[in-house]
């Protein structure tokens, strides 16, 4: 099958449709891994310019067989290539013979352009890792070879690797032959080996003379060396038998040697009769109290005050320019809302309580946007610390990223984890806060992993004297990621996944990747993904790849979701690491612009903003705004110059100063998300990359406990109801579809019937529609409005035939509640494409005992308009406003008002 050029391995449904258009001819197919079944294959073929697909299923003997082709008989086949030859004669029960196979495109194999990563760059690997064996060969190499890639994972012995490549692929078929001639010697493997462990002679030999010198500091004399140790010392012998004794001697010495310092330590002291000092374990460190905190501001017209805020005691202090006293103290329970004005991005509005029940709002400019903001996470601090909730309803998320270039870092990292530096960085009255989660991404990082997680512990918990605990820690080769966090909220967190996938050289090795981590923090779930992209200013359709390609393989999150875009799959997903996009301009351009710091007219040509825009990559995540320079490329030791021009064997290269490193967050709708700063530092220079940094004010839900009791009433049921959906493909199939509906809300997956409205009439895209008759009516496990409306919905859109999902999508039921329909328009995802639009009428109908509810505590702080005038009494079960969906990105033009719109937006003028 290797050989089989019509084979496409696990290409996407929307890529092969793709194809086959391009081909054109009816009776043109493919082959393509199953995206419903493992194991199984989709064959995919053009007949009037639709493309049908079959299943090709593996029965329990592995026979191969074309599914729901009524009326003929089934066939079975051992191969998949004799299964398509039989059906390239007519009268096979498909719409049309195999006629015309469409070819995989050649792989040409990708090499790092830059060379950026030292040991990463993989280049010791580049002359000995082998291609596929030849398809003649025995299948026992194959396999082999495969499971030699398979263990490749955490900073592997490249040389190593590759001598046992080049075995696998050229000498173990010699050494296979000779075994079945009845010779146990396995000639080329002890050559292979000795060859490959030459340079350990010398490495253990100074290692024992080290350990022997310890050994008579502590038992003189020392007994005499072995006949055999004195042959091999200081040699390179390759003999593989001396080898195996030196290191069991070196065994043999690490094993014994505690024991004898011990009892030579322990004989010291009885001998000179030594008191040792008792050891009083250091009691732990506690939290840094945080500093009172005051703030210089206009109230009024003209009158000068001074906002002092203490944290601790819950109270803000407004004082008079010049006086000694307090004119007013306020509670933190008496502070009811903060608004935070648009139009000023330095004033904000306190609504506070007073004995009658008109409340008082007072108006308050700040010096900078930077003070009011610092302000505002004090204020949510304190409300934070002084409730009364057992489980937390905000939690802060800082995220780091960092090309370390394979050199150590500094002895600090203060700047970087305590967001301090250039851009949206925090203000120094709040940069020493801890956040709840430190998530930290490196590439090229040299360090070995244990060193590396407890520097990072260390190095917070000399900032923020908070013991630090680890989540999980995921490694491919120098690519990792760290997850910190609170001890008080280790017990919170459950669900760990890690997963990595290699998308170097050939997608084998792991120079280039990604590496990720997904955990639930009580009821919300979280992903991170930290990767290094395709390096070089040309390779921008290499990266694109490398993300889909991540997307695709990454196995994180809950397993029944699978199915699901990974992009849908987390209450909050975080993207970030070394993108590696570039800037598409002359590099005497770019530096004309930064020595103006015109970043705009720079961010206009950054290739991830341009792909994004044409909806490549990263469809619908947010990145917040960069006002900091270029991270990449610094010369090491200063943060003053660009060095863009790199000399290697083949010529000069240019790499432009570029945003490389980016962090891109998604998170599902009409959930609490807030970037509070996004920057890199400016005094950290061991690389030629600057350290990225962004802080997060996030939203969590935790385990609702319902006021009644379950069995303390007559059961009291919620119900979500559909009156219509209608769904807008971009394909080129006609398949009949279902659709699957997935929440943590529901006990089991529930599934609608077929659609009863299709129209294919304009070429490319498929319009279904189904009618309340054919979608079901959806029973929450708990009927409680505070519970529903924290709940989301994921649908999912499947092919009749080929059960494979046509797109995926994401429906909040906040704004679903209530005794009428409501609207709801959305797009379908699959596998990091955009394939289609849903839109639909549906209404959550809540019990009426069980419809109160409670104000948030990230709900107190709004936006408004200067106008606006503040909503004192917020309404029982606040709806936010349907957000409008992007109509088409800014690259494209005016979208037309019907279904021949290339970007299929079916929500601007259509009935």
């Amino acid at each position: 099958m290797a050989a089989a050029s019509w084979y496409h391995w696990d290409i996407s449904r929307v890529v092969a449709e793709e194809l086959l258009a391009r081909a054109g001819r009816d009776g043109s197919f493919l082959v393509r891994d199953s995206e419903s079944v493992a194991g199984a294959y989709a064959l995919c073929l053009l007949f009037q310019r639709h493309v049908h697909t079959y299943r090709i299923l593996p029965d329990d003997e592995g026979l191969l067989s074309v599914q729901t082709i009524q009326g003929i008989q089934a066939q079975c086949f051992r191969t998949l290539p004799d299964l398509i030859s039989a059906y390239q004669h007519p009268n096979n029960g498909l719409v049309t013979s195999l006629l015309y196979p469409v070819h995989r495109a050649r792989q040409v194999p990708d090499e790092d352009s830059d060379g950026e990563d030292g040991r990463g760059s993989g280049h010791a690997m580049v002359g000995t890792w082998p291609s596929a064996p030849a398809a003649g060969r025995t299948h026992i190499p194959q396999q082999l070879h495969q499971r030699l890639q398979e263990q490749v994972h955490s900073s592997p012995a490249s040389d190593f690797m590759g001598f046992m490549a080049e075995y696998l692929n050229h000498h173990v078929q010699l050494d296979l032959e000779t075994l079945h001639l009845g010779h146990p010697q396995l000639q080329h493997l002890s050559t292979a080996l000795a060859t490959a462990c030459q340079a350990l002679h010398s490495e253990i030999d100074f290692t024992l003379v080290g350990l022997e010198m310890l050994g008579r500091v502590f038992d003189p004399p020392v007994s005499p060396r072995s006949p055999a140790r004195e042959q091999g010392l200081l040699t390179s012998d390759p003999d593989l038998e001396l080898l195996l004794h030196k290191i069991s001697t070196v065994n043999h010495l690490l094993s014994s040697l505690e024991k004898k310092v011990l009892k030579s330590l322990q004989e010291m002291v009885l001998r000179h009769s030594l008191a040792l000092p008792s050891v009083v374990a250091a009691p732990p460190p506690s939290a840094k109290p945080l500093a009172v905190q005051s703030f210089e501001v206009k109230a009024g017209k003209s009158q000068r005050v001074v906002l002092v805020v203490d944290v601790e005691s819950g109270t803000v202090a407004v004082t008079k320019r010049g006086s000694g006293s307090p004119e007013e103290v306020i509670p933190q329970d008496k502070i009811l809302q903060l608004i935070k004005y648009q139009s000023v991005q330095s004033k904000v509005r306190l609504v506070c309580a007073r004995e009658s029940q008109k409340s008082l709002s007072k108006d308050f400019i700040f010096p900078s946007a930077r003070k009011r903001e610092a302000f505002c996470q004090l204020l949510q601090l304190m409300k934070i610390q002084h409730s009364n909730l057992d489980e937390p309803e905000l939690i802060s998320v800082y995220i780091g990223t960092w090309n370390m270039g394979s050199t150590p870092p500094p002895r600090s990292l203060a700047s970087w984890l305590t967001s301090r530096g250039l851009g949206h960085t925090q203000d120094e009255t709040t940069a020493c806060i801890p956040h709840d989660i430190y998530v930290i991404g490196t590439q090229e990082n040299s360090l070995g992993d244990r060193e590396w997680v407890e520097f990072l512990r260390a190095s917070l918990k000399t900032l923020m004297a908070i013991d630090y605990r680890v989540v999980a820690l995921q490694c491919l080769w120098s690519i990792k990621i760290v997850v910190l966090v609170k001890p008080e909220h280790e017990r919170r967190i459950s669900h760990v996944h890690t997963s990595s996938v290699k998308t170097g050289i050939a997608n084998t090795l792991g120079n280039k990747g990604a590496v990720g981590v997904s955990f639930l923090f009580n009821g919300t779930s979280f992903g991170f993904i930290n990767c290094h992209l395709a390096s070089g200013s040309e390779k921008t359709h290499r990266r694109n790849q490398n993300y889909s390609d991540i997307l695709h393989s990454l196995v994180l999150g809950d397993k029944r979701l699978g199915g699901f875009d990974l992009t849908l799959r987390f209450t909050h997903l975080f993207w970030f690491g070394d993108l590696n996009y570039r800037l598409d301009m002359d590099v005497e351009d770019i530096l004309a612009h930064l020595n103006k710091k015109e970043f705009q007219a720079l961010l206009a040509v950054d290739q991830l903003s341009l792909e994004r825009e044409k909806n490549k990559v990263f469809l619908r995540f947010s990145e917040g705004d960069i006002s900091f320079p270029p991270t990449y490329r610094y010369e090491r030791g200063s943060r003053d110059t660009y060095v863009w021009q790199k000399f290697k064997p083949t010529g000069v290269r240019i790499n432009v100063p570029s945003w490389c490193d980016r962090i891109l967050w998604k998170s599902h709708p009409e959930t609490h998300m807030v970037c509070n700063s996004y920057g890199c530092t400016d005094n950290i220079v061991t690389s030629d990359h600057s350290p990225v940094f962004a802080t997060f004010e996030v939203g969590v839900t935790s385990q609702f406990v319902p006021k009644e009791a379950p069995g303390a009433g007559p059961e009291a049921l919620a119900f979500i109801e559909w009156e219509s959906v209608e769904v807008i493909l971009k394909t080129t199939s006609r398949s009949k579809c279902y659709i699957e509906f997935h929440s943590y809300c529901l006990e089991e997956m529930q599934r609608s019937g077929e659609n009863n409205f299709q129209n294919c009439d304009i070429p490319g895209f498929l319009k279904l529609g189904w009618s309340s008759k054919h979608l079901p009516v959806l029973n929450p496990i708990l009927p409680d409005l505070e519970y529903l409306g924290d709940q989301h919905l994921l649908l999912s859109i499947k092919g009749v035939e080929s059960c494979e999902s046509y797109g995926e999508c994401c429906i909040a039921m906040r704004s679903m509640i209530g005794s009428t329909a409501q609207q709801f328009e959305t797009f379908l995802f699959h596998r990091g494409e955009e394939t289609g639009s849903m839109r639909g009428w549906m209404r959550v109908r809540v019990p009426k005992d069980r419809c109160s509810t409670r104000e948030r505590l990230y709900e107190w702080i709004s936006f408004e308009e200067e106008d606006a005038e503040p909503v004192t009494d917020p309404p029982k079960c606040p709806k936010p406003p349907l957000q409008r969906l992007r109509s088409r990105p800014r690259s494209l033009p005016e979208a037309a008002a019907n279904y021949t719109n290339p970007a299929y937006f079916i929500f601007e003028g259509v009935p």
